[in-house]
């Protein structure tokens, strides 16, 4: 087996608890494999600035794979490396399109979340957990139109969110967002839709900054829990599911750990790196 040189960690369901802390043992073994020399990368959905505090301030991290892999990002240097967003008029048909849905949506430009103030203050109506619903209001700007400001800006969009109370409702939704066929579709938790560009992917971020660090796929690792993370269980040199996570994920994976309230990310990294 080739030595990890990078391991790549989704954040909810996987490396934060069901608290979104991080716990000790977690930290340390990810502590011990930044001595080592080992890249220690988050590779989540969300935007780096809504990565929190007690991971974007560990000593060691020097890149990021956000939002679905739509973006990659040198942190230590504040420099994108790499992105794949939708094109303004795609975010404006996708979001078009959520109006025929009973959903909750929001966008991500430019490393900043923007939210509709008549959706953010009436989260429960969509199936958002209390946990969460405080993470949306720190990373979304509230604006009267989530449209409007996707206008006014004009920029290509790294990622829109749709949100259900009704699993019917989010099944539709998904027949006719892959019915496009220009967009990549998958979730995080039960009740969200997270619409990215082609190539935005986890699995694909993962090998394009192995890529760029001259490593070989075979030398890199992830974690995941989530339909979001199904690619990186395919396209890691090692990929590993949690055990709370989606029977997809764990069924696609090389190892299945325990579970992100369990100490599974330590667990495993122990297993494979620093006791290998």
């Amino acid at each position: 087996m080739e030595m990890i040189k990078l391991i790549a960690l989704d954040l909810d369901g996987t490396l934060l608890d069901s608290q979104k802390r991080l716990s000790p043992r977690n930290e340390q073994a990810l502590l011990a494999c930044m001595q080592r020399g080992i890249e220690i990368v988050p590779c989540t959905g969300r935007i780096w600035n809504g990565v929190p505090d007690v991971i974007r301030n560990l000593p060691g991290i020097h890149y990021a794979i956000t939002v679905n892999g739509a973006v990659l990002e040198d942190v230590s240097r504040h420099q994108v490396l790499d992105e794949r967003k939708l094109s303004c008029e795609q975010a404006l048909e996708i979001l078009e399109l959520a109006n025929g849905f009973n959903t909750m949506y929001d966008v991500y430009i430019g490393g900043q979340g923007y939210g509709e103030l008549r959706f953010m203050e009436h989260m429960d109506r969509y199936g958002i957990a209390p946990v969460l619903q405080e993470m949306v209001r720190k990373t979304r700007k509230a604006v009267e139109s989530v449209p409007e400001e996707v206008k006014r800006i004009h920029m290509p969009v790294e990622k829109i969110n749709y949100f259900f109370n009704d699993q019917d409702e989010r099944l539709r939704a998904r027949k006719a967002l892959e019915a496009r066929g220009d967009v990549l579709v998958s979730s995080s938790f039960r009740n969200n839709l997270e619409i990215n560009a082609k190539g935005a992917a986890k699995g694909e971020g993962i090998l394009r900054l192995a890529a760029h660090l001259g490593l070989k796929p075979e030398q890199t690792m992830g974690f995941g829990d989530g339909e979001n993370d199904l690619s990186m269980m395919k396209m890691a040199g090692i990929g590993v599911a949690m055990s709370n996570g989606e029977e997809s994920v764990k069924q696609a994976a090389d190892y299945v750990t325990d579970t992100n309230d369990a100490d599974g990310v330590a667990k495993a990294i122990e297993k494979f790196v620093l006791q290998a």
